[in-house]
């Protein structure tokens, strides 16, 4: 007899297993398979000859799962309930009208937010779920449909095309602003500086930002937050300087909320990226939701600035 992979019983005896533990009853399994009584019970007895074990106790109403029959039908339930949730999820992924986008809370709420109204406008017919998430290793993060993220455009198991780069330069509220003039990086050193602790190893802070200009920021004054919106709105509120990525902070100061500090910025070294799982193929709902974010990103790559850069 050839040995099976999984050193399973015969699957016909399991599932037959399943429906008489489930009802009870080998005549009300027997009708649920659409077999006979005598199918049912020959099928039963190999399966407890095959275990070496007695999994029912035959009743005179029907049958009870011994102690042996409990356990294997709690795994057995559980991985038919597994399989058939997977089963349905594949029978259903070319039809189905929901998609989930994943992004942090910053480029959420400053730009993805903004413009999804354009898209809600396009395919009202599709329902939109949101997984929010500051960390990049977030389950939830991880199982979305279509990922926004920003990086060097390599995550191993997925396709990634890029969105467009950015600029980064200080920010701060406007009363800020009329008290500090800024024409040296250095500058910055005497100022309150507001800083982001994330837990995204790609996303650059001050640190990084001063090297670009050489400066040693080891006596910068700090306020640590670990959340970007919430580091703005301190910004906002005239409490310090943050670093401003365009494509995230180009509302706020359209809007008045925020300004820019001097002329200086650098070029973010990486890039906002989609991206999607390369093995498993998006739905039409999906592939919507994916050429309309290459669009809008398309519209909304940062136009070069005549600010100064390091070395210019």
């Amino acid at each position: 007899m050839a040995r099976r992979y999984y050193q399973l019983p015969n699957l016909t005896s399991l599932n037959v297993f399943d429906a008489c533990a489930r009802h009870g009853s080998l005549t009300a399994a027997a009708g649920e398979l659409g077999v006979t009584l005598g199918a049912v019970s020959r099928q039963v007895k190999a399966l407890e000859t095959e275990l070496n074990c007695v999994l029912f106790t035959r009743r005179p109403r029907g049958v009870e799962l011994t102690a042996q029959g409990r356990d294997l039908f709690q795994v057995l339930a559980n991985g038919f309930q597994q399989i058939g949730k997977v089963c349905q999820e594949l029978r259903s992924r070319g039809q189905r009208r929901d998609v989930t986008v994943a992004a942090t809370t910053a480029f959420a709420s400053l730009w993805l937010m903004p413009r999804l109204g354009d898209f809600w406008r396009r395919h009202r017919d599709i329902n939109l779920n949101h997984a929010i998430s500051d960390n990049p290793d977030d389950p939830g993060f991880a199982a979305a449909d279509i990922r926004l993220r920003y990086g060097d455009g390599r995550w191993r198991g997925e396709c990634a095309v890029e969105l467009f780069g950015d600029r980064i330069y200080p920010v701060c509220g406007i009363e800020f602003a009329q008290r500090h003039a800024l024409t040296e990086a250095a500058q910055l050193l005497e100022l309150p500086l507001l800083r982001l602790d994330s837990l995204d190893p790609a996303w650059i802070g001050w640190g990084a930002w001063f090297a670009q200009w050489g400066c040693d920021f080891s006596q910068a004054r700090f306020r640590r937050f670990n959340n970007y919106v919430v580091a703005l709105q301190a910004a906002e509120e005239n409490q310090g300087v943050a670093l401003g990525w365009h494509s995230q902070v180009e509302g706020l100061i359209e809007r008045g909320k925020l300004v820019r500090l001097g002329d200086l910025e650098i070029d973010a070294p990486g890039g906002y990226y989609l991206t999607w799982d390369e093995n498993r193929e998006l739905s039409p709902a999906a592939v919507n939701l994916r050429d309309w974010l290459l669009q809008a990103g398309a519209a909304a790559t940062p136009n070069p600035s005549a600010a100064v850069s390091p070395g210019r």
